[in-house]
């Protein structure tokens, strides 16, 4: 019984089981027609239309209790199952029928025809096998009732093939309203799945379009703003914001766009100059199409010049870690014979102790740069950092020694600091070496005020979160806010002769590391780039 009742209650909330409910209501509203037409021939002045009833008081019965029946099967026909209601209404059909056919006999066969009417409803909202009970139950109802008239001995009026006509017309017409209710159900849930699914797409296409990165605005022709997604609003801003008839009007929110949009319309020539339609929002270069062919709505995409800039500084990129790649292959085979050269010139006992000291330095940058090829090539490869267990204040000493030994200061300072005796940290030190290179690099050539000597600090220390920190600093005219938030992107360069790689490659370095690498302002003047490293206990947790 439940799991009639659950598969019953899951059909009755489709549309299907909508449309055939109004079909119940027709169906209980002709019974109930059945019913005072009856009541009509069996109370009414038809005297002399048909002849006098058989059985006048049971034909007077028939009448008002089918009437009674009908009344309520036609009110309460709206509520409760569906094919509860049509089994009960078809049988109470039957039953009344055939106790009305053997009362009036002269209306027999029309009351038998209207009662082909009432199978053929029963039989479209039930199954099958339902459908063709109520028309076998039919039948029995119309071949008994006529065995019952002539078993009784009164006189029939119709002969023997009539029942059997009936019959075999019952149990047609219910295979066919059937087969035709079948048909409408599957038409009517596969019609209600595919409009499901186009309900589905229209959500996932409004989502994308929402949610895109390039603005997408919907104008009619009177310049008034019908669609935005989230990225036109957020270039749009607040301008105009004063709808007129409910709508934002584009003259008022972005003149410029249309002026563009004017022209568009009316030459047919779009303007792909970069615009900026609200301060401080990123430039933005118009597209145009008609929504359809001959609308005068017009769809509005502004694609973002910094999304376009970022996807060719991408595509630059990747084009440039292949040549990196390629390069650093390259420079491996001279290395290797400069370094090969060097031992044979060592082994030399011929060789003043000066040269031998040149030999060294040569040997020792040697070595450095065969790690900086590595580095580029495993940057290039993104191929993860190999940390170790550092001290960074013996680090910063000994970077330093070995910076000075590769690149004479003269009168320029560079010198290490810290507040603590020991700070420890997880980090590549070749990587932190070439990272701390090319920083200190920067800083003595452009962390010097004008005709003075440069001063640089490496201070180790560590942050109030416990995070051991390097950071270099230097006593110079300090970096502008403008040039500082583009520091850290590649080719950006202040320098006639830099590639605008170092600070790039230094960051990517330290994020393979996971550290940052931030610039500080001083508050004293000057500046600082700051590393933030993980501590040893990071080992712990990874």
């Amino acid at each position: 019984m439940s799991r009639f009742a659950a598969r019953h209650d899951f059909i009755d909330d489709t549309e299907a089981d909508q449309a055939l409910r109004r079909e119940l209501y027709f169906f209980t509203l002709y019974r109930l027609l059945e019913a005072a037409l009856l009541a009509l021939l069996v109370f009414g002045p038809v005297d002399g239309l048909i002849e006098a009833p058989r059985h006048p008081a049971l034909g007077k019965m028939v009448a008002s209790l089918y009437l009674v029946v009908a009344g309520v099967l036609f009110i309460t026909g709206r509520r409760g199952d569906l094919r509860v209601q049509a089994l009960v209404g078809v049988a109470c059909d039957i039953a009344f029928g055939m106790l009305a056919m053997h009362a009036l006999p002269a209306v027999g066969t029309g009351i038998a025809l209207m009662l082909l009417f009432n199978v053929a409803s029963a039989a479209l909202l039930l199954p099958l096998s339902l459908g063709l009970g109520a028309a076998i139950t039919a039948a029995m109802a119309v071949v008994g009732e006529f065995a019952w008239t002539d078993l009784a001995g009164e006189p029939a009026g119709r002969t023997a093939a009539e029942p059997v006509m009936f019959t075999l017309g019952f149990v047609a017409i219910a295979l066919l309203t059937n087969f035709v209710g079948r048909q409408m159900r599957a038409s009517h849930d596969l019609a209600e799945k595919r409009g499901q699914e186009a309900a589905g797409l229209a959500e996932v296409s409004e989502l994308i379009i929402r949610r895109m990165r390039t603005g997408v605005l919907l104008v009619d022709g009177d310049n008034r703003l019908r669609l935005a997604n989230e990225a036109a609003m957020l270039l749009l801003g607040d301008a105009g914001d004063a709808p007129i008839d409910g709508h934002r009007n584009i003259l008022l929110a972005a003149p410029e766009l249309a002026r563009r949009l004017a022209k568009w319309r009316a030459e047919g020539l779009p303007d792909e100059t970069p615009l900026q339609l609200v301060p401080d929002m990123p430039e933005v270069v118009p597209r145009f199409t008609r929504m359809s062919a001959g609308s005068d709505q017009t769809l509005i995409f502004l694609d973002d010049t910094s999304l376009v800039s970022r996807r060719a500084e991408s595509m630059t990129l990747a084009t440039l870690g292949r040549f990196s790649a390629s390069l650093a292959h390259e420079i491996r085979n001279p290395l290797a014979a400069i370094n090969y050269a060097v031992q044979l010139l060592e082994e030399s006992h011929d060789l003043p102790t000066a040269d031998r000291r040149l030999l060294e330095i040569i040997r020792q940058q040697g070595v450095r740069m065969n790690g900086i090829v590595e580095n580029v090539l495993g940057l290039a490869r993104r191929e993860p950092a190999q940390p170790e267990h550092v001290e960074l204040i013996g680090f910063a000493h000994q970077f330093i020694d070995e910076y000075v030994a590769g690149h004479p200061l003269e009168h320029d300072s560079l010198r290490a600091s810290g507040t603590l005796p020991r700070v420890s940290a997880l980090a590549d030190p070749r990587q932190l070496h070439q990272v701390l290179t090319a920083l200190v690099h920067n800083a003595l050539t452009y962390g010097r005020m004008p005709g003075q000597p440069a001063k640089v600090t490496l201070h180790v220390s560590v942050d109030i979160g416990n995070a051991p920190v390097i950071e270099v600093m230097d006593r110079g005219p300090g970096i502008p806010e403008s040039v500082a938030t583009q520091l850290f992107r590649p080719f950006f360069t202040t320098s006639g002769h830099g590639t605008g790689l170092g600070l790039y490659i230094a960051r990517e370095l330290c994020r393979a590391n996971q550290s940052t690498l931030d610039y500080v302002p001083l508050p004293g003047g000057g500046g600082c780039f700051r590393i933030r490293l993980p501590g040893v206990n990071a080992l712990l947790t990874a």
